[in-house]
């Protein structure tokens, strides 16, 4: 437990301060040799580093009809059920996202519109391996569906349970249906973001690639992203992370289900208890240790919970100063009103309010997105939204009367900033629009 009061400036930064990574150069070189090796050999680079990584020898990276249906056959009604239901709810809150084309008139005879239109092409990476998440498929699947992207790729690694063997995990398969996903493709890594980016003789190349995924996908995601021949990425993204605040009348169970709900996720993960109650910040550590015996992935888990923190504050403001500072991917308001803290809570991607309302809602099935800004990049950046499947453009149409307006006033501005050719291109209208209206007096005075 860290007293917060007890913590000069540097020591706070230090607690709040994210696991670094240490191979950063090293990662970097991995990632960029397979890139090129994709840019170079295409589908018999993406089938050799799936023999490499993930032990299956594919005939080729596209998933048949007959494996499609092979896969779906084996969900069980609930879970399809459960798909349903979560699809059902992020389709109806993506929904509500759509806006309005503008059109406005700024001066007499000046109209400006602004356009939305979709994306063209997208590429969706859903991580595999240990934990393969259809939840993904979801928040990915249904903005692009609703924003009406044109072309939507989805690349994902082989299934290497023994009755599916190179195939595709039922679950995603189904919530890409759902989805009205068709493009399939069995590939993951880094090797799969640059296949999406440059594109090979069965993939071709997506504008814009989202999804979440291990360092190496992390890595890729970021070097295409930064080359002009590449593709644009949703967000950069780390480790996953949670910050939970509580008083005293928090659940201690709860919380440490919470905390652990991350952790369970790598390594990595960080998860933060920020609390001004000692009793709770004691019972949660209590909890913490029983309900690991619980969980199958308790390792894993317990290596986040090393380079994670308790945090114990004065009062509830110094633990919302706590929370803003850090800028959480989830952030968790277990207290008494937690409402009453919403006002203040500035810095965070997404925010859980009550004890009823864990990370995993919002991860799942309550219709949020949970595809957010990590690494403390909530300060400036959005969760996933129907907006990032879009693209939004400017159109403006002046007439003659509106560049009689607006006219003058721009030669002003272009002869201000030393820019001629601006204020000819001006000049010349208004000097066609003064001699029409010459000729048009003189032939009204005939």
């Amino acid at each position: 437990m860290i007293v917060w009061q007890q913590l000069n400036e540097l020591e706070k930064q230090q607690v709040l301060a994210r696991p670094a990574m240490s191979n950063k150069q090293d990662l970097s070189q991995a990632v960029s040799t397979l890139i090129e090796q994709v840019k170079t050999n295409g589908d018999d680079a993406l089938l050799s580093l799936t023999e490499k990584f993930d032990g299956i020898k594919l005939d080729q990276v596209a998933l048949s009809q007959t494996q499609f249906e092979t896969s779906i056959s084996l969900l069980t009604d609930d879970t399809k059920q459960a798909i349903e239901l979560a699809y059902s709810n992020i389709l109806k809150f993506h929904q509500a996202q759509v806006s309005k084309d503008i059109e406005v008139e700024t001066s007499s005879g000046v109209l400006c519109q602004l356009i939305t239109k979709p994306i063209t092409s997208v590429g969706l990476y859903i991580p595999g391996g240990s934990a393969p998440l259809p939840s993904t498929v979801l928040m990915l699947g249904v903005p692009a569906q609703i924003a009406g992207c044109k072309r939507v790729v989805l690349c994902t690694p082989p299934d290497t349970s023994e009755n599916n063997f190179g195939g595709i995990t039922a679950e995603i398969l189904y919530a890409a249906k759902l989805c009205g996903i068709t493009e399939i493709y069995r590939v993951g890594g880094a090797q799969a973001i640059a296949a999406l980016a440059y594109g090979t003789e069965s993939i071709s190349a997506v504008d814009k690639i989202f999804g979440p995924g291990n360092s190496f996908v992390t890595e890729a995601k970021q070097q295409v992203n930064q080359d002009p021949y590449g593709a644009v990425i949703d967000m950069p993204a780390g480790p996953s992370e949670v910050l939970v605040i509580a008083d005293e009348f928090a659940n201690p169970s709860f919380i440490a289900a919470d905390l652990l709900s991350q952790a369970e996720h790598g390594p990595d993960s960080q998860v933060i208890l920020v609390c001004d109650n000692q009793d709770v910040i004691e019972q949660v550590q209590v909890q913490l240790e029983q309900q690991l015996t619980l969980l199958p992935r308790a390792d894993i888990a317990r290596k986040a919970l090393a380079h994670s923190q308790l945090i114990l504050t004065d009062n509830l403001a110094e633990s919302v100063l706590v929370s803003n500072l850090y800028a959480p991917e989830h952030l968790i308001v277990q207290t008494e009103q937690p409402r009453a803290l919403l006002p203040e809570l500035d810095n965070a991607a997404s925010i859980f309010l009550g004890a009823y309302t864990p990370e995993s809602a919002g991860d799942y099935a309550s219709g949020t997105n949970h595809v957010l800004p990590t690494y403390g990049y909530s300060k400036v950046l959005s969760s996933l939204n129907l907006a990032d499947f879009s693209r939004k453009f400017t159109v403006q149409e002046v007439s003659k009367q509106g560049m009689l307006n607006i006219g003058p006033a721009i030669m002003t501005l272009a002869s201000a900033e030393g820019l001629d050719a601006h204020k000819l291109a001006v000049k010349v209208r208004l000097d066609q629009l003064e001699t029409e209206q010459a000729s048009l007096k003189e032939n009204n005075n005939d």
